[in-house]
């Protein structure tokens, strides 16, 4: 069976961070910024490219990954929701089923190795059924980290923060990998969020 093609990481951090007030791309974890680690944690997977999409903050953001091999796609529209952060990275992928590992930088909890059972979760299955999906369910959610192929990013809504979420759960059951990781129920959108995950100790206090 003909090898499937090497993945692409997506990193999303275009958010304008409105409920929590400050940008939580740059809040650290370990005096590592949120998207920092969220790049390096995607660049241990071993991808073809990583691609980082900005939007607010962006001077910002991308001086706090100036020492990293990437490329950037800036979303002029991030104010309209994270699917259109979606919109921007398809245009920049091929039309095909090359894997695409997506992770936003507001999960301090999140780990490599979270990521790499996820990229394990995908390809040919026994009795060769193929799984072309991967997802991370926390509590009753399914949502990012996923790995996607690439074509499916062309049907994303254009707009709001539930276009992926969508797309996972329409698939069939055999159609899609599930790996549980209730500690990432857990991303940085209010100030609640923000004393919960330093109280955890996913990250650095004031």
């Amino acid at each position: 069976m003909k090898a499937r093609p090497r993945h692409v990481a997506l990193i999303l951090a275009a958010g304008g961070s409105r409920r929590l007030g400050r940008p939580k791309q740059l809040l650290t974890r370990d005096g590592e910024t949120l998207v920092h680690r969220a790049c390096r944690l995607a660049m241990a997977t071993s991808p073809e490219r990583l691609l980082l999409v900005t939007g607010a903050f962006e001077e910002q953001v991308l001086a706090a990954v100036a020492d990293m091999a990437l490329e950037v796609a800036h979303n002029p529209d991030w104010e309209q929701g994270l699917a259109t952060s979606l919109t921007v990275a398809a245009k920049r992928l091929p039309d095909s089923d090359q894997p695409v590992l997506i992770l936003g930088c507001d999960q301090p909890a999140l780990e490599a190795t979270h990521l790499l059972a996820l990229l394990r979760a995908v390809g040919d299955l026994e009795h060769g059924r193929r799984c072309d999906h991967a997802a991370t369910r926390y509590v009753d959610a399914v949502g990012m980290p996923a790995l996607v192929p690439a074509s499916e990013l062309q049907r994303v809504s254009v707009s709001g923060d539930t276009g992926l979420r969508k797309i996972l759960n329409r698939l069939d059951a055999d159609a899609i990998s599930i790996i549980d990781a209730a500690e990432l129920a857990l991303d940085i959108d209010t100030d609640d969020d923000l004393r919960s995950a330093r109280e955890r100790g996913v990250l650095d206090p004031v």
